[in-house]
């Protein structure tokens, strides 16, 4: 192999270990196919973590995933660990992964694939050929601001604070991400703030329109969160790459998935400044169909086709594992979550084992 690339595997609990499988031997043929090798080595993070070593994120999984050119995660939780003290729950272990990898760029794609339209709960003539990315910053704003708790006043009444604070280096880096994102897509940037009420947005504006100097090839344009709300469910045609703060990023990008039907089918990425980046799939574990084949691993495979584009600069291998999940569905194979009349219901298994055909 002319090129090879060290994946670090993070199958994690419910039916992780069975998408991420169906993953690996897509990226295998793909990769082949086009002369790019793996070496791919598994670690333990979340339940199975916990089971294993008590701690939902051990040490030896942040050294093996600070060490390799990319990390793909499957799914962590379930009913088993939720009754856990937080700091020893699975999803504190994906936190700390997110944190010692230092990832502060969340890239979630809402796509229509033509052969599900219909699964949306929108108009087919609202969301048909919509393909957004929603870019969130991750570490910063009012999620880690401080001062933050639960406070008793003078009175002995209880009050609540969280602090809303970006720094203009925070700001810069979010939006450095968000633009050359626009690039790579149709060169189109919407940032959302709520310049109009909040200083930290008001900041935010400025960081952002001063950065665009340095992208003359995107077109630039700002929208205030609320207004961006509704024009995501009223016209969602209109954007192409959206960039945001933490907190609206996180209701945003989840408005955005809902407008394609199925969260099943959805990838996402996590990216820093240097390293490896997270790619993993935005749905959850599913505990209650886990090991009974019933799992869809689309979401899987395109989160790697996100590992391949943004994570490894390797479009190409990207475009193949994307194209194999257009045939499949053009050929009428549907998972549970996504079965409709006249379609061909198969498990997880035969889902990839018809993705390799496809390759």
């Amino acid at each position: 192999m002319s090129k090879q690339y060290r994946i670090t595997l993070l199958p994690g609990d419910g039916i992780g270990p069975e998408i991420i499988a169906v993953a690996v031997s897509v990226l295998k043929q793909a990769g082949e196919q086009l002369n790019v090798g793996f070496t791919f080595t598994e670690a333990l993070l979340g339940g199975a973590a916990i089971d294993a070593t008590g701690n939902p994120l051990p040490e030896e999984t942040l050294e093996a995933c600070r060490n390799s050119d990319a990390v793909l995660l499957a799914a962590i939780g379930g009913y088993k660990w939720d009754n856990l003290p937080r700091h020893q729950r699975p999803e504190t272990g994906l936190l700390g992964l997110r944190a010692g990898l230092g990832l502060f760029a969340n890239l979630r794609p809402a796509k229509i694939l033509p052969q599900l339209v219909d699964a949306s709960s929108l108009k087919r003539e609202v969301v048909e050929g919509v393909d957004m990315m929603v870019v969130r910053e991750l570490t910063g704003g009012i999620y880690f601001g401080q001062p933050k708790g639960i406070f008793a006043t003078e009175t002995g009444e209880k009050r609540g604070v969280n602090t809303m604070v970006y720094s203009e280096s925070e700001i810069d880096r979010i939006g450095r991400v968000a633009f050359e994102a626009a690039q790579k897509r149709s060169g189109k940037l919407c940032s959302v703030d709520k310049a109009n009420v909040l200083d930290v947005s008001q900041l935010w504006r400025d960081r952002i329109t001063l950065l665009s100097d340095e992208y003359p090839d995107v077109e630039l344009s700002h929208l205030y969160v609320d207004n961006a709300a509704m024009q995501l469910i009223r016209a969602p045609k209109q954007f192409d790459t959206i960039v945001t703060g933490n907190l609206f990023g996180d209701i945003l990008s989840d408005a955005a998935a809902m407008l394609t039907g199925s969260i099943g089918m959805l990838p996402s990425a996590s990216l820093g400044a240097s390293g490896p980046g997270l790619f993993e799939p935005v749905h959850g574990s599913a505990p209650d169909i886990a090991g009974q084949d019933k799992a869809n691993p689309l979401a899987q495979v395109l989160s790697a086709a996100m590992m391949m584009r943004y994570g490894l600069n390797e479009p190409e291998v990207a475009d193949r594992l994307e194209a194999a999940v257009d045939q499949v569905l053009d050929a009428g194979y549907r998972t549970g979550d996504i079965m409709s009349e006249g379609m061909k219901l198969v498990g997880c298994q035969e889902m990839g084992e018809a993705l390799l055909q496809a390759l």
